[in-house]
């Protein structure tokens, strides 16, 4: 299905679950992947819940618009797809770029977000943020996104993942190398220049964090950053040996997490 945004583009979704549910969630995917990210997870809770996964615009089978894109762009998009849906609120989760979509979700659409789900994320990459992700959106525009895949498998996954779910690590890899290089420079530049810790204290719905042990990308004194921020957040969920794509490593794990959120 697609949902049509304030600003006329296309945004690719599903729906899964229970639709009649009074649990309504909303799957926000990571950098360069699709919907089809959240699978593992969303199979864990179908009989729990009505959930919905999209594919942000600039990915998956949604519109690529030229950018440039904000994080409010990409949370009005949730809130359209759910608009579209039907739904006037619903829990949120994402990881990664998708966990700062989330944030700024429950930032600019406080009255429609019932809580947050917030995975191997942060609401600020660091003062040198917009140096470094130029320099990953220029190298991917010099050399395409086949440059990127073995940085990207190593931050993704733990060693022993890699070796022991090569099927799962080859189809993320496959997901990533279909994206428009376009926009995916745009999105890396969007990140690059994030700052949403300004409105975390504003934050009053529940929310649960986790984060893989050995993330390199957000590391788990950046959910630290958002605990310690956002008012009643509870302890950070450290997991053992995960690296940055938790809900793919782990997901009993992650579903887990969600379960708990949508009971608070």
């Amino acid at each position: 299905m697609f949902a049509k945004t304030r600003d006329g583009i296309r945004i690719g979704y599903s729906l899964a679950g229970q639709n009649e549910s009074s649990r309504r969630l909303v799957l926000v995917h990571s950098l360069a992947m699709d919907r089809e990210f959240w699978a593992p997870v969303a199979k864990r809770l179908e009989d729990e819940a009505a959930i919905i996964t999209l594919d942000c615009r600039g990915h998956g089978a949604s519109d690529k618009p030229a950018g440039p894109y904000t994080p409010a762009h990409f949370a009005d998009d949730t809130a359209d797809v759910m608009s579209a849906a039907g739904w006037d609120s619903a829990y949120v989760a994402g990881a990664s770029m998708g966990g700062m979509i989330a944030i700024a979700f429950g930032q600019n659409h406080a009255a429609r977000c019932r809580g947050l789900g917030l995975f191997d994320t942060t609401a600020f990459y660091g003062e040198t943020a917009p140096k470094d992700w130029k320099e990953r959106a220029d190298k991917a525009a010099a050399e395409g996104l086949s440059g990127l895949v073995g940085f990207q498998k190593t931050r993704w996954f733990s060693d022993a993942f890699r070796s022991d779910n090569p099927q799962i690590v080859e189809r993320s890899v496959e997901i990533f190398l279909r994206n428009s290089v376009p926009a995916y420079v745009q999105t890396c530049l969007m990140l690059g220049n994030a700052d949403l810790r300004a409105g975390l204290p504003a934050m009053h719905m529940p929310v649960r964090i986790a984060v893989g042990e050995e993330d390199y990308a957000t590391p788990p004194a950046m959910s630290q950053v958002l605990q310690a921020a956002i008012p009643g957040a509870p302890p950070v969920l450290v997991i053992k040996g995960g690296r940055h794509l938790t809900p793919l490593e782990v997901p009993d794990v992650i579903a887990g997490q969600l379960r708990d959120l949508m009971r608070a």
